[in-house]
């Protein structure tokens, strides 16, 4: 499995998904399609954005993988505009990363 982690990380997400085996790409804030192509979105299972002020970004990623899941795990809001086309939404204060990339990892 691979996935791409887009953003800072401070809950360790990417980590997590390295524990559980998975192959990790790091893009860093600003999000651009073009740094999502040098990290292997085209290939990727898993897209992981943990600055949800870059939610723009899951359309790109989407653009160039529609198979790929898109997770936001990060605190604040994500764009309304970003709402139909993330799958799954998950606040770090309410499940730690250790549990979502074990549940990322399960349902692959």
């Amino acid at each position: 499995m691979k996935a791409i982690v887009a953003g800072a990380d401070p809950e360790g997400i990417g980590e997590e998904l390295e524990a559980q085996g998975v192959e990790v790409a790091r893009v860093d804030s600003p999000v651009f399609a073009d740094a999502l192509g040098e990290a292997g979105i085209e290939d990727a299972d898993l897209f992981v954005l943990t600055d949800l002020d870059e939610g723009i970004s899951v359309t790109l990623a989407k653009e160039a993988n529609e198979d790929v899941r898109a997770v936001c795990y990060g605190s604040g809001d994500l764009p309304e505009s970003v709402g139909g086309v993330v799958d799954l939404v998950v606040d770090p204060s309410l499940l730690d990363a250790e549990t979502v990339a074990e549940e990322l990892v399960a349902d692959a």
